[in-house]
C-alpha cells in the first residue's frame, strides 16, 4: 500500500510542473474521455481519460486559447491567461444542436445521397492534402474480465497477472507505446519506430499496439476493421448503404458539419452502422461514430466492435487530419467476458517529410534502444493521456508482484503445486519444471500418441524430453527419447532426438533424429492418425498405409536473409516392408467388409509387398522465398508478415543415394508457387502450383515416387490446398513428372449476403477446382462448390462442399464437410 502512495504522489509531481490540467464533464455531470484537447491553430494536444481527467502541457506562461472537441458535444474555446503553473481548467461540454432544415425535409431528393456522392467524388483530392506525413503517435491498450472462472478444461487460471478482485474480476492487460510513423499514400508504405513501450506486469515491456492496425482509414474502400468491411464512402457504397441526413451544425469555424446516419442494407454484410460527420463544400470527415457485429466483421467470439474517430483541421495544407480513436470491444466464449478499448492520439504531423530511398523498407515495425526500459518519470514527462485511478493501481500493484513473481522462492512455490504427481499422471503426461533456472523435465503420457492401424494394432508411446531456455529471445534446447509399442506386432521402436534453435530473428535450428519408426509411403504423410484410427475402428476403412523405417538423420534450417529461407537434411535409412497383423473393429456394421492390406499398389494382396527391403540415404536441400517479405522487429526477435501482393516460391531438390540397388537411387526437383490475397469486396482467392520432376526415369520404390495428395475422408484436415477432396489416396504416382493446380475464390459475404432470408444466416460460398497432370495418365480434375462459414451463433468453424470429379470421360461426385480452423 505504502508504494501504491508512492506512485501517485511521484506522478501527481511530475506532471504538476508545467501544465493545463482539469476535468471536463457535460451537463448532466457525466465525465466524458477521449476528448481532444489542444491549444489553438495546434495539431499537438491530449485527450481526456476514463474519469475525465486531462492534462495538456505548456511550456511557458502566457496567454493561451484552449479547445475542447468531442464529436456529438459543441467545440469549446477557452482563452486563458497562465501566470502560475499548474494551471487549471475544469469544463463543461454542451451537447451539439443538429437540426435538419426544413427544406431539406421536404425535398424529393434524399439530401444524405448527395453527401455521400459528393464526398465519395472528393476522396483523391482530400487524401492528397496529407498523402506523405510523419506524426507522433501514442495508444492505450486495455483488457478487462469480468466474473473469470477459476478453471478452465480443468486447468487452473490462476489470477491472470494479479489484477483481479475477489469476483474475479479487473484489469487483465494494460498497454502504452509512443511512436514515430511515417506515411507515404502512393506507392503505398508505412513505417513505425517505437520509442517507448510499457505492459503492466511484465518485464519486457513489449507492447503489441501497432500503429499500422490503428491506422483505421475510411478514405479507402475497405476499411481494416478486425477484418475488411466496406467503408461508408467507398466507391460501390450504394450498393451496401442506405443514408439519412440526421441534421447539420455549424463548428468554430462556421463551417457546415452533415451528420449522415449510414444504415446496412443487408444484416451480416460486412458494413458499418451508425454516423458519420461531413464537412460541407470540402466533404471531408470530420468524425465517425460508428460500430460493427461480430457477424459483420466476420470475428464470431465478438459481440460488438465501436470506434469513434475526431478530425481537426490543418490551415497548414487545408485538411483534415485523424487526432483522436477510440475502440471498444466486448468478447464472451467460453464463460470468458471481455471488455476492452483502444485509445489512440495523433499529434506534431509534418506534411511535408524529407523522405528518402532508404525511409520505407520491408521492416515496418522497428524498437527505439531500450524502448521498453523506460521508468516511471520518464513516461509521467510523456505519456499524453493521463492514467484512470484504476489504470495507476494495476501498474503499481503488477510491478509490485512481478518484482515477487521473478524471485526464487515464489517462482519454487508455484512449481511446488504443478509438479505434483497424480494417479493419471502415466496417462496424460507428466511436466516437472524449475521456473527459476529455466528448464523443464516432460515425460509422454500414454494418451499423448495413443493410435490404432492394422500393422501395429493400438500403439502408444512413452517419451520423455528436457527442455532448457537460455535466453528470452529465442535461445533453447532440448533432447528426448521415446518408445512405440504395437500392441498387436508385439514391437517395440525406440528413438532419440536432439533440438537446439538460436535466435529468434533469423531461426536458425539444428535437429538430429534417430531410432526405429512407422512412416507412410507418401511422405507429405495426408492422413492423420486420429482420423485413420475412427475411420478403421468404425468403419473398417484402414487408408493409411506404412512400412518400417530404422535411421538416423541431421537437419538444419535458418532465414538466411530477410524472406530467404533455407533448410537441408541428410539421413541413412533401412526400409522395410510391413503387414497387417489384425483385424480388430468395433462394430459389427460392417462384418462383411474386411480390411484392405497393407500394400498401397494392391489393397486385396495381403501376401505381396509393395517394395524390397533396403537401405539407402537421402540429402534434401531445400530453399523458399517469400519476395518483398514484411516484417516486424522486436527487442526480442522477427515477426515475419509475408508479402500477400507476390507469390513465395519453394525449391526442393532431393538426392536418394548410396542404395543397395543402383535402380533406387534418383534425384528430384520439387516446386511450389502459393498465393493468397483479396478481390476487392469479392472476397479472398486462393491458390497453389506444385511441379515435380525426376533427372531420370527409373523403376524406383514405391514411396519415393511423386504422389497426389487424395482424401477419402467425409471429414478432412487440409486448409493449405494440398489435396484432392474425392480422389483415392494411392491412385495416382509417378517416378517421371507432374505437375498440380489448385484454387479457390471465398466470397465471404460478396454473393449470399444480397440475396434475402439467406443473407440471414452469415453463410460464404466457395467455389474452387483442381487439376493433376502425370505424364502416364490422362489429366484429372474436380470442381466443387460449398458454403463457409457454418455453425450457430459464434460458433462458426465448418464447412461443406459438393465436388465433381472428371477422369477419362467419368464423373464422380461427392461431399466433404470440414473442419476449418481460425
Amino acid at each position: 500500500m505504502q508504494k501504491f502512495f508512492v506512485v501517485i504522489i511521484l506522478f501527481l509531481t511530475v506532471k504538476i510542473s508545467a501544465q493545463i490540467t482539469g476535468t471536463i464533464k457535460d451537463t448532466n455531470g457525466k465525465n466524458l474521455s477521449t476528448v481532444s484537447v489542444y491549444l489553438e491553430s495546434s495539431l499537438s494536444g491530449t485527450t481526456s481519460n476514463d474519469n475525465g481527467y486531462y492534462y495538456l502541457p505548456v511550456t511557458s506562461k502566457g496567454n493561451y486559447t484552449v479547445v475542447f472537441q468531442y464529436l456529438g458535444y459543441q467545440i469549446q474555446k477557452n482563452q486563458i491567461q497562465i501566470t502560475e503553473f499548474p494551471y487549471q481548467l475544469n469544463v463543461i461540454l454542451q451537447e451539439e444542436q443538429v437540426i435538419l432544415d426544413e427544406v431539406l425535409i421536404s425535398s424529393e431528393e434524399n439530401p444524405a445521397n448527395e453527401i455521400i456522392r459528393n464526398t465519395i467524388a472528393a476522396k483523391e483530392k482530400n487524401t492528397d492534402k496529407f498523402k506523405t506525413y510523419t506524426a507522433k503517435f501514442y495508444s492505450r491498450g486495455l483488457y478487462k474480465i469480468k466474473n473469470a472462472p477459476k478453471k478452465f478444461l480443468g486447468q487452473n487460471l490462476g489470477d491472470f497477472g494479479g489484477g483481479l478482485d475477489t469476483t474475479r474480476s479487473g484489469i487483465i492487460y494494460l498497454s502504452e507505446t509512443v511512436s514515430k510513423i511515417a506515411y507515404q499514400k502512393k506507392p503505398k508504405q508505412f513505417k513505425e519506430k517505437i520509442i517507448a513501450s510499457k505492459v503492466s506486469g511484465r518485464d519486457n515491456g513489449i507492447s503489441f499496439n501497432r500503429a499500422e492496425d490503428a491506422n483505421i482509414n475510411f478514405y479507402t474502400n475497405k476499411v481494416d476493421f478486425g477484418n475488411e468491411l466496406i467503408s461508408p464512402i467507398a466507391n460501390n457504397a450504394f450498393s451496401y448503404y442506405t443514408y439519412q441526413l440526421e441534421g447539420s451544425f455549424y463548428n468554430d469555424d462556421k463551417r457546415l458539419i452533415n451528420k449522415i446516419k449510414i444504415i446496412p442494407k443487408r444484416k451480416n454484410a460486412p458494413v458499418f452502422s451508425g454516423s458519420i460527420y461531413i464537412v460541407e463544400d470540402e466533404w471531408s470527415i470530420y468524425g465517425t461514430d460508428v460500430f460493427v457485429t461480430g457477424a459483420q466483421a466476420n470475428l464470431p467470439i465478438v459481440d460488438t466492435l465501436k470506434l469513434k474517430q475526431n478530425y481537426n483541421y490543418t490551415p497548414k495544407n487545408k485538411a483534415w487530419v485523424l487526432i483522436s480513436q477510440q475502440i471498444d470491444f466486448k468478447v464472451n466464449i467460453f464463460g470468458f467476458n471481455f471488455n476492452g478499448k483502444f485509445a489512440s492520439g495523433y499529434s506534431e504531423y509534418n506534411f511535408k517529410p524529407d523522405f528518402k530511398k532508404s525511409t520505407f523498407s520491408n521492416e515496418i515495425l522497428s524498437f527505439e534502444k531500450n524502448a521498453t526500459k523506460k521508468d516511471t518519470t520518464y513516461w509521467n514527462t510523456l505519456r499524453p493521456v493521463p492514467l484512470t485511478k484504476e489504470e495507476i493501481r494495476d501498474y503499481s500493484i503488477k510491478d509490485s508482484i512481478k518484482v515477487v513473481r521473478k524471485s526464487k522462492p515464489y517462482l519454487d512455490s508455484i512449481n511446488k503445486v504443478q509438479n505434483k504427481f497424480n494417479f493419471i499422471s502415466p496417462i496424460t503426461g507428466y511436466t516437472y519444471r524449475n521456473s527459476y533456472e529455466k528448464w523443464a523435465l516432460n515425460f509422454d503420457g500414454l494418451i499423448d500418441n495413443f493410435s490404432f492401424n492394422t500393422v501395429q494394432g493400438f500403439n502408444t508411446s512413452i517419451g520423455v524430453n528436457y527442455f532448457k531456455r537460455q535466453n528470452n529471445k529465442g535461445k533453447w534446447f532440448n533432447f528426448g527419447a521415446k518408445v512405440n509399442y504395437g500392441f498387436s506386432d508385439d514391437r517395440v521402436r525406440p528413438f532419440v532426438f536432439f533440438n537446439k534453435n538460436w535466435n529468434n530473428t533469423s531461426r536458425p535450428k539444428l535437429t538430429f533424429v534417430a531410432g526405429l519408426t512407422t512412416q507412410q509411403f507418401n511422405e507429405r504423410e495426408p492422413i492423420f492418425k486420429l482420423n485413420n484410427t475412427l475411420n478403421s475402428l468404425f468403419f473398417r476403412n484402414n487408408y493409411m498405409k506404412i512400412f518400417e523405417k530404422d535411421f538416423a538423420k541431421i537437419s538444419f534450417s535458418q532465414e538466411v536473409k530477410n524472406g530467404f529461407y533455407l533448410n537441408t537434411s541428410l539421413e541413412y535409412a533401412g526400409r522395410k516392408p510391413l503387414f497387417n497383423t489384425t483385424n480388430y473393429f468395433f462394430t459389427n456394421i460392417w462384418n462383411d467388409k474386411p480390411y484392405t492390406s497393407n500394400n498401397p499398389l494392391d489393397e486385396k494382396d495381403f501376401a505381396s509387398a509393395p517394395f524390397k527391403g533396403h537401405e539407402i540415404a537421402t540429402l534434401n536441400i531445400g530453399a523458399t522465398f517469400i519476395f518483398g517479405q514484411k516484417y516486424l522487429s522486436y527487442p526480442n526477435g522477427k515477426f515475419n508478415i509475408g508479402n500477400p501482393k507476390i507469390p513465395s516460391l519453394n525449391i526442393n531438390y532431393r538426392k536418394r543415394f548410396g542404395a543397395t540397388e543402383g535402380r533406387l537411387n534418383s534425384d528430384l526437383f520439387i516446386a511450389n508457387i502459393r498465393q493468397k490475397f483479396k478481390i476487392g469486396s469479392y472476397g479472398d482467392f486462393a491458390y497453389h502450383l506444385r511441379g515435380g520432376i525426376f533427372l531420370k526415369k527409373k523403376n524406383l520404390a514405391f514411396m519415393d515416387n511423386l504422389q497426389a495428395n487424395g482424401n477419402q475422408l467425409f471429414f478432412p484436415i487440409d486448409h493449405e490446398l494440398n489435396s484432392f477432396n474425392i480422389l483415392e489416396y494411392y491412385r495416382f504416382f509417378t517416378n517421371d513428372r507432374t505437375a498440380e493446380a489448385h484454387f479457390e475464390h471465398n466470397f465471404k459475404g460478396a454473393i449470399l449476403s444480397k440475396i434475402p432470408l439467406v443473407n440471414q444466416l452469415n453463410f460464404h460460398l466457395v467455389i474452387g477446382a483442381k487439376y493433376l497432370f502425370m505424364d502416364n495418365i490422362t489429366p484429372y480434375s474436380e470442381y466443387s462448390i460449398g458454403l463457409d462459414n457454418l455453425g450457430y451463433g459464434k460458433w462458426r468453424v465448418f464447412r461443406f462442399e459438393y465436388v465433381n470429379s472428371f477422369y477419362k470421360g467419368i464423373q464422380e461426385t461427392g461431399f466433404v464437410f470440414a473442419w476449418k480452423f481460425f
